[in-house]
C-alpha cells in the first residue's frame, strides 16, 4: 500500500497556500531565531519542542501585529457602524495555523521550519484547543467571527476567558471519565492583556430612589481585565479582535476588617470573585439554574457594553476630535448580537447605562435599546429554555429586576390593548412565568428587547414562529427572519482538506474561498473521469493518513478501505446516538447470521462528550463501547464491521476525521436539531449524508438535490402528528424481529456479560418513556442504512463520486460568509466589502 502524503508534501503542490519566496522564507527563519532568544530565551541547544512552537507562533503572529493596529485606526479613522457578537462561547480550536492560511503565509513556514530541521506537523500538535464551547453554538461564534473580518466589518466577539474550557474526556473501562481542561497551562501566545480597559463590575447591592436618579449602591465589585485576540480575515489584511474578559478581585475585596487573620483569609477570599471566569458550564441544551452562571452572564455583558459605551464616545467623526455625548445615535453606530438568550442581560444593562447613567426618558432609552439589539435562538428544546428564578435576580442583580419588570408591565400593557380580555395570552407572553417559584424568561427578554429575531434554519426559524414564539409573531412578525447557519471554508476546506481544496482550485480557479457559491461550477465537471478520479484518490489518501493516526493514537488496527461511517457531536438523547446503536447491532446480526454473504466493510465511528450530570448521555457512551468490545473482538465478524467511539472529541480531532468520513450521520428526531454545522463540514469535505428531515438537513437536500442524500425518517409533521396520538413503543418491538432481538441482546447482558442489567436504564427509556428515538423510525432507517453495507449494487464506487460531487457543488448556500452577509444587510444595517486594506500600520 504506498504510503499516504503528508500534509506538507501536499502544501508543496498547492497554490492556495501561498507561494514560499526566498526574502519571506529567510525573514521567517530569522524571526523564528530571534524569538527563540529574546521572547523564550533560549538556544538550541536547551529548547524544546514547545519553545519552538512558541517561537514559530510568535513568528507568525508579528505579521499579524501591523494589520491588526492599521485595521483599528482605519476604523477610528472611518467611523463605520461595528457590530458585537456577544456568546459565553467561542469554540476555537487552534490558533497557528488558521493564521497562516488566512495570511498565505504556510508555505513559508513550512519551507523556514523544513529548513530549520524542525517538522512543522509536530509543532501545530504542541498548540492546546482553544475549547471555550461546548459545541455547536460555540463553534458558530469562532465561524463568523472568521467571516466577518474576511467580509470586512467591523466587528468584535465578547465573551468570557475561561480559564478551564470544555472539559477533557477520558474513557475507563468504557466510561466517560471528565479531567480539567487547562488550556492556560504553558500561557497563550495569541492574546495580549489589555489592564489599560479593565472594567468594574457590580454585583448584589440594594437600589435607592433618590430626587437625582436611581442608585444602586453597597455593591461587590468584581474587575472584568480583557485579553484581546486578533482575528484575521481570509487574505484581505483585515485583522479584527474577539476581546474576552477574565475576573480578578479588587485590591480591597473584603479587607474593610483589617486584622491579622482577617487580611489572611481576605486575601484567600480573591478566588471566590475570580471564580467568575474559572470554568465554562459543559451543558449544551440544558439549562442549569446556578448563580455562579448568571454571575457569569452578567459579568460578561457589564463589561462589554461599558467597552461599547466608551468607544462609542470616543470614535472620531472623520478627522474631528469631537467627543460623543448623545446616545441617541447609538443604533445608527453599534448593533449588538445576542448569540441565544446567555446574554440577555444586555437589554436591561443597557436601559440601566441609559436610565442611571445617561439620564435618558424610558421612551428614549427602550428606543435605543430595541433598535440596537438583536437575538438568536438556537433551540426548541424546553429544557434548554433560561428561566431564572426571581429570588435570585432579587439577590444578585436587584436594579435589572425593577427595569425587566417594568418593561414587563409596558409589554403586557401593549398586549392587553391589542388582545382585550385575553388572559390566558398575557400570562403566555409575560416575561415573569408564575408559579411555586417566579421565573424570568429570557428568551421573551430577548425577543421583546430586539428588533430582529432569528432561527438558524428554515425549518427552524418557521417551527419557532409556528410553537415557540408563535403569540410574539403574531403581534411582531417583522421581527422574525432566518438566518442558516453556515462554517468558514478557510478552516473546514482550505486547513483540514488540503488535497480537496487544490482538486478544486484546478478546475475552478481560487475564488471559490471567498465566494463559496462558485462551486456549482464543479457541476460542468461531474461527468469528468478526471475529476471523480482526483475526489477518489483525495478522499482514500485522508482515509489512509486517518487509519494511520487511529493506529497511533486508539491502538486500533482498521480497514482504510473500509466505509467510514461517522457520527461525531455532542452525545444526547434527541441526536439518537442510540439509534445509531441499534443499527450497528442489527448490522452485527446479519453478519453473524450470513457471514458467507458479500459485506461491504464498515468502519462506525462515534464521538461527543457528555454533560458531566447527564447520566442517559455517559450510559449510552458505555452502551457504544460495550457494543464495540464486542463487535470488535468477533471473529466471525472480522474487519467487516469494526466500531470505534473516538475519545475527547474536539475542533483538532474534527479537522482529522471530516475530511476521511464516507458517510455522515445526521440523525436527529425531526424539529429537534436546530441546524446543525457538522452535517455542512462532513458535505463541503465530501462525505454523503444519512439523516432525517431536520435541521439545515432540508436545505442540504434541496441543494444538492435528495437523491445525493440518504434521507428516512418522520417528517416534522409525522413527529407532531405521532405525539398527538399517542406511541407505543412496546408495538414496534413486538413487530420487528431484529429490533426485538437487538433489545434483548441489549437488556440480557449480551454486551455486558460482567454485568446483565447494566443498561436496563436504556432499554427501560427506550420501551416506556423515549421522547426521541421513536423506534418505528427503525422501519425506514434499517431499509436506507443497512443496504449500503450488504448490497454491492450500492457501493459502484463512480457514482458514490458522482453523488459527492453533487453534494459539494451544492456547499455554496452553507459559507458562513453568505450568513454573516445577510445578518449584516437585513439585521446589523451594515454592508459587507470585498476590498483588501493596506498591510501595516508602519
Amino acid at each position: 500500500m504506498p504510503k499516504p502524503l503528508t500534509d506538507q508534501e501536499k502544501r508543496k503542490q498547492i497554490s492556495v497556500r501561498g507561494l514560499a519566496g526566498v526574502e519571506n522564507v529567510s525573514d521567517l527563519k530569522t524571526n523564528f531565531n530571534r524569538h527563540l532568544h529574546f521572547t523564550l530565551v533560549k538556544d538550541r541547544n536547551v529548547a524544546t519542542k514547545r519553545d519552538y512552537y512558541f517561537a514559530l507562533a510568535n513568528t507568525v503572529r508579528d505579521h499579524l501585529v501591523g494589520r491588526w493596529i492599521r485595521t483599528q485606526q482605519h476604523y477610528y479613522e472611518k467611523d463605520p457602524k461595528r457590530v458585537y457578537y456577544l456568546s459565553l462561547e467561542f469554540y476555537m480550536g487552534r490558533t497557528l495555523q488558521n493564521t497562516m492560511v488566512n495570511l498565505a503565509l504556510e508555505n513559508a513556514c513550512d519551507e523556514a521550519t523544513y529548513q530549520l530541521g524542525l517538522d512543522m506537523e509536530e509543532l501545530q500538535d504542541i498548540e492546546e484547543d482553544a475549547g471555550l464551547g461546548n459545541g455547536g453554538l460555540g463553534r458558530l461564534a469562532a465561524c463568523f467571527l472568521d467571516s466577518m473580518a474576511s467580509l470586512g466589518l467591523a466587528a468584535y466577539g465578547y465573551g468570557i476567558r475561561y480559564e478551564f474550557g470544555i472539559f477533557n474526556q477520558k474513557i475507563v473501562n468504557g466510561w466517560q471519565v471528565e479531567e480539567a481542561d487547562d488550556w492556560l497551562r504553558y500561557g497563550n501566545p495569541w492574546e495580549k492583556a489589555r489592564p489599560e480597559y479593565m472594567r468594574p463590575v457590580h454585583f448584589y447591592g440594594r437600589v435607592e430612589h433618590t430626587p437625582e436618579g436611581v442608585k444602586w449602591v453597597d455593591t461587590q465589585v468584581v474587575l472584568a481585565l480583557p485579553y484581546d485576540t486578533p482575528v484575521p480575515g481570509y487574505r484581505n489584511n483585515v485583522v479584527n479582535t474577539m476581546r474576552l474578559w477574565s475576573a480578578k478581585a479588587p485590591c480591597d475585596f473584603n479587607l474593610k476588617d483589617f486584622n491579622v487573620g482577617g487580611y489572611i483569609q481576605a486575601v484567600l477570599d480573591r478566588n471566590l470573585a475570580e471564580n467568575i471566569s474559572r470554568v465554562l458550564y459543559p451543558n449544551d441544551n440544558f439549562f442549569e439554574g446556578k448563580e455562579l452562571r448568571l454571575k457569569q452572564e452578567y459579568f460578561v455583558v457589564a463589561a462589554t457594553l461599558q467597552d461599547i459605551v466608551r468607544r462609542f464616545k470616543s470614535s472620531k467623526f472623520g478627522s474631528t476630535e469631537v467627543v460623543r455625548v448623545d446616545l441617541s445615535t447609538l443604533p445608527d453606530k453599534v448593533a449588538i448580537q445576542l448569540n441565544d438568550t446567555h446574554p440577555a442581560l444586555a437589554i436591561p444593562e443597557l436601559m440601566r447605562i441609559l436610565l442611571d447613567t445617561e439620564h435618558q426618558t424610558w421612551e428614549k432609552a427602550w428606543d435605543i435599546v430595541t433598535r440596537t439589539c438583536a437575538y438568536t435562538n438556537h433551540t426548541v428544546l424546553p429544557e434548554a429554555l433560561e428561566r431564572w428564578p426571581i429570588d435570585l435576580f432579587q439577590n444578585l442583580l436587584p436594579r435589572h429586576l425593577e427595569i425587566i419588570f417594568e418593561i414587563n408591565r409596558r409589554h403586557l400593557e401593549r398586549i392587553a390593548n391589542l388582545y382585550p380580555g385575553d388572559h390566558d395570552r398575557l400570562r403566555r407572553m409575560s416575561l415573569v412565568e408564575e408559579g411555586d417559584q417566579k421565573k424570568i424568561n429570557m428568551a421573551h427578554l430577548c425577543i421583546v428587547g430586539s428588533h430582529a429575531v432569528n432561527g438558524v434554519a428554515r425549518i427552524h426559524s418557521d417551527i419557532i414562529k409556528a410553537t415557540l414564539f408563535k403569540d410574539f409573531y403574531e403581534v411582531d412578525p417583522h421581527k422574525f427572519q432566518n438566518k442558516t447557519n453556515g462554517i468558514t471554508p478557510r478552516r473546514w476546506l482550505v486547513m483540514c482538506n488540503p488535497g480537496l481544496a487544490e482538486v478544486i482550485a484546478e478546475r475552478i480557479g481560487e475564488d471559490y474561498i471567498r465566494d463559496l457559491g462558485q462551486l456549482k461550477n464543479l457541476l460542468e465537471f461531474v461527468d469528468d473521469d478526471s475529476l471523480i478520479r482526483d475526489i477518489a484518490k483525495v478522499k482514500q489518501e485522508n482515509k489512509l493518513k486517518f487509519s494511520a493516526y487511529l493506529e497511533e493514537h486508539y491502538k486500533v488496527k482498521i480497514n482504510p478501505n473500509s466505509m467510514f461511517d461517522v457520527q461525531v457531536k455532542r452525545i444526547h438523547e434527541y441526536k439518537r446516538q442510540l439509534l445509531n446503536c441499534l443499527h450497528i447491532i442489527t448490522l452485527y446480526n446479519r453478519i453473524k447470521k450470513e457471514p458467507n454473504k458479500n459485506w461491504t466493510p464498515r468502519t462506525i465511528m462515534i464521538g461527543g462528550k457528555a454533560a458531566p450530570g447527564y447520566h442517559t448521555a455517559k450510559l449510552i457512551i458505555r452502551l457504544i463501547t460495550a457494543v464495540g468490545d464486542i463487535v470488535n473482538h468477533d471473529e466471525v465478524v472480522g474487519d467487516r464491521l469494526k466500531v470505534i467511539f473516538l475519545e475527547n472529541y474536539k475542533v483538532t480531532l474534527a479537522e482529522k476525521i471530516i475530511p476521511a468520513s464516507d458517510l455522515s450521520e445526521q440523525i436527529s428526531t425531526a424539529g429537534t436539531e436546530a441546524s446543525g454545522t457538522g452535517n455542512m463540514k462532513f458535505m463541503l469535505n465530501g462525505a454523503l449524508t444519512i439523516g432525517t428531515m431536520d435541521g439545515a438537513n432540508v436545505e442540504m437536500a434541496e441543494e444538492a438535490g435528495e437523491e445525493n442524500l440518504f434521507i428516512f425518517g418522520m417528517r416534522v409533521d409525522d413527529v407532531d402528528a405521532m405525539d398527538k396520538n399517542g406511541y407505543d413503543a412496546m408495538e414496534y418491538y413486538n413487530r420487528i424481529p431484529e429490533l426485538k432481538l437487538a433489545m434483548d441482546q441489549i437488556a440480557g447482558g449480551y454486551f455486558s456479560p460482567d454485568q446483565h442489567d447494566l443498561f436496563k436504564d436504556i432499554v427501560n427509556m427506550l420501551l416506556h418513556h423515549d421522547r426521541w428515538v421513536k423506534m418505528l423510525i427503525f422501519l425506514p432507517s434499517a431499509m436506507v442504512l443497512i443496504p449500503l453495507s450488504s448490497d454491492p449494487s450500492q457501493q459502484n464506487p463512480k457514482e458514490w463520486t458522482k453523488m459527492v460531487i453533487h453534494n459539494i457543488a451544492g456547499c455554496g448556500k452553507f459559507s458562513s460568509d453568505r450568513t454573516i452577509s445577510q445578518y449584516a444587510r437585513e439585521i446589523w444595517g451594515m454592508e459587507p466589502t470585498t476590498a483588501r486594506q493596506p498591510a501595516s500600520a508602519m
